[in-house]
């Protein structure tokens, strides 16, 4: 059986009723930044809201966070008010990349606060796929009261945390950048090549099938099984590009019954802002 607060399919989506949950359209193109909220403005989930990553899921004043920093708590609660949303009110997000820009940075964001939230499995394509309907016409939320929510510090880690961690041998830290950005052939986004030493690869498509899904659930425990080689799962730090598609791995190995992993939020874009931090290139050794 599935795990709850991990996966929903469309047709399990369109037989909910409007407001039994809220939908979050979390379209977003890391090179035209408001592509996605015009995207949304053309056509969208019935009763969807739009969350733009650079607005409403990051606060790009923050330096030396990366190109995605988190917003503080309240921020991010005021947010969620201004949609409409209250504690307990299960959130749907859903993008047209599979989860990763950014369905799973909001499914993650609301879960590490232990709220409900799930994923569009094979996003808007499914929908689509599916027959649905889509709707263009603004969507008129209805703010709500602003919750107390706050970020566990157990489950976030900074740069100091991680320059400790990664001396530890049961920790895992994993970059979910796609394999030629990870070994430093390329780099179209930060101002450095390469990845963390002693980091190791999982992009965060390998977590999706031919059809743009998640893989089958005992395919996915099986692959994250072998990756962790018998540690434990709240051992593994995930990290990105800027802590966006890091959330996928995050997903993926909760949506697989192993719970309980952390997120780098600054990642490589956070790590690369102090000059004196080791950099490697090529494949992890062993």
């Amino acid at each position: 059986m599935t795990p709850p607060n991990t996966l929903i399919d469309a047709k399990a989506l369109s037989a909910l009723p409007r407001g039994a949950c809220l939908i979050v359209d979390c379209r977003h193109d890391l090179t035209d930044v408001d592509a996605g909220r015009r995207a949304w403005a053309q056509a969208h989930l019935p009763g969807a809201v739009h969350a733009h990553v650079d607005r409403d899921l990051s606060d790009l004043s923050k330096k030396g966070l990366g190109r995605h920093p988190l917003p503080d708590a309240g921020v991010f609660a005021a947010t969620l008010a201004r949609w409409g949303w209250r504690p307990g009110l299960p959130v749907v997000a859903y993008d047209a990349m599979g989860g990763a820009l950014a369905a799973a940075r909001l499914w993650w964001m609301l879960r590490v606060m232990d709220q409900p939230a799930m994923v569009l499995d094979g996003g808007l394509q499914a929908w689509i796929a599916a027959g649905l309907p889509l709707e263009s016409q603004a969507v008129a939320a209805t703010p709500a009261p602003v919750a107390p929510l706050r970020w566990p510090a157990d489950r976030v880690l900074d740069v100091e945390q991680v320059l400790q961690q990664r001396a530890r041998a049961d920790v895992l830290l994993l970059d979910a950048r796609a394999t030629p950005r990870y070994r430093g052939d390329v780099e179209p986004l930060d101002s450095k090549a390469g990845h963390i030493p002693g980091a190791r690869n999982r992009p965060f498509a390998s977590n999706l099938g031919d059809d743009g899904r998640f893989k089958p659930i005992d395919d996915l425990r099986e692959e994250w099984l072998d990756l962790l080689a018998g540690g434990d799962p709240a051992c593994v730090v995930h990290m990105c590009g800027s802590g966006v598609t890091a959330c996928h791995n995050l997903l993926a190995m909760e949506h697989a019954g192993l719970p309980g992993s952390r997120l780098f939020a600054p990642s490589w874009s956070g790590w690369i802002s102090d000059p004196e931090r080791p950099v490697a290139t090529g494949a992890a050794a062993g």
